[in-house]
């Protein structure tokens, strides 16, 4: 799981009251998730509690009180989140359960949980450490074409379709090759893609992938690169980089992001601290020669979402106070990340956050 340390640093000199926000009609800002704050313990087990949400927009605390916590949720880790949906993993017997616990316009005193079978790791394979989860449909209730997947760290790919499936399909990627890769889904293609290590190819799995079928291999090329000097590439060898595929709302438009963070020990996480570098975009085109990944320091109007969750593009118009031409990150850091500049700007703790943030998920607008 993500960690991160909030600076000592505030926001401003408001008292230390969170900031209730009431949200939009119609659409909510895009969050990321702060965790619960148990307030009150129900008969039969569940619990009470806020909800807190970060608001990027505002750089504001977000909080959803008297919000029932499921006695299943007290235990479990959160391993990712897809669409607005958390995904859950029982510590003892490694069930999962995709929950909206995290949807500020869900019912407070009864949200819903999705039981799916027990995870089961390959001989070669774990499922305590997860890269992050994908989902083929904005919904698991009531889709039949809805499929789970849950990335590992390592060589495991698991599938599940909610409701139908009695365990886990469970997939073999190639060794040594996408070990650490982060899983998306294309709502154009129909096909879950897990980019190679430096972005090179992309391996693809349909919603209908047996155990020992094999995925498709798609070689991406190349044109143009940001004109920076030997010194800034050599800092950018240096670098730890990630790789993400992104898609449009519409399908219409794809992009690599390829995310630069140089590490450095910090005593005070005793480990090692990755602060980003810089972030690279190539946008999919359709050339005479086929599909090129072309550089570019412009997107329009989209900002791009980047944690340890499906990664997700939106128009900035849509919600007010978004940023177009952005980049919105967590895991190395957390800030924003101006393409027309190529300047990140990091967040300072607001009022109220916890100290440490172990499920950090960016969650998509809401509506109702």
């Amino acid at each position: 799981m993500s960690r991160l340390l909030f600076g000592l640093s505030k926001l401003s000199s408001r008292n230390d009251v969170l900031i209730h926000k009431s949200v939009r009609l119609f659409s909510t800002s895009p969050y990321l998730t702060l965790g619960t704050r148990v307030k009150e313990v129900l008969p039969g087990g569940c619990k009470t509690g806020d909800v807190l949400l970060f608001d990027p927009t505002k750089e504001e605390i977000v909080t959803v009180p008297e919000k029932t916590i499921p006695k299943e949720l007290m235990d479990e880790e959160m391993m990712g989140a897809s669409h607005g949906w958390g995904f859950f993993c029982d510590r003892r017997d490694r069930s999962v359960r995709i929950s909206d616990i995290f949807n500020p316009l869900a019912s407070k005193s009864n949200p819903v949980m999705i039981t799916l079978p027990r995870l089961t790791a390959l001989p070669t394979g774990q499922t305590e450490e997860v890269c992050n989860v994908a989902m083929s449909s904005s919904s698991p209730l009531g889709e039949e074409d809805c499929v789970v997947a849950i990335k590992f760290s390592g060589n495991q790919l698991s599938l599940c379709r909610p409701g139908c499936d009695l365990e886990w399909t469970n997939i073999l990627t190639p060794i040594n090759c996408l070990e650490n890769s982060n899983l998306m889904y294309s709502k154009r293609d129909r096909r879950f893609y897990l980019p190679s290590p430096g972005g090179n190819y992309l391996f693809s799995y349909d919603l209908h992938f047996k155990t020992d079928d094999f995925p498709e291999l798609h070689e991406l090329f190349y044109r143009d690169h940001p004109e920076l000097d030997q010194s800034e590439w050599e800092l950018l060898s240096s670098c730890s980089r990630t790789e993400y595929l992104v898609e449009s709302p519409s399908g219409d438009e794809r992009f690599l992001v390829k995310w630069y963070a140089l590490g450095f020990f910090s005593s005070m996480l005793k480990g090692i601290y990755y602060k980003t570098k810089r972030l690279m975009v190539f946008r999919e085109e359709e050339t005479t020669e086929g599909k090129i990944m072309c550089y570019t320091e412009d997107i329009g109007d989209m900002c791009i979402f980047l944690a340890n969750n499906e990664a997700f593009c939106i128009p900035a118009s849509s919600c007010l106070g978004l940023k177009p031409n952005s980049i919105y990150f967590m895991g190395r850091g957390l800030g924003i990340y101006d393409l027309t500049t190529g300047e990140a700007h990091h967040y300072k703790a607001p009022k109220g956050a916890p100290s440490v943030l172990t499920t950090p998920y960016w969650l998509p607008p809401f509506s109702i």
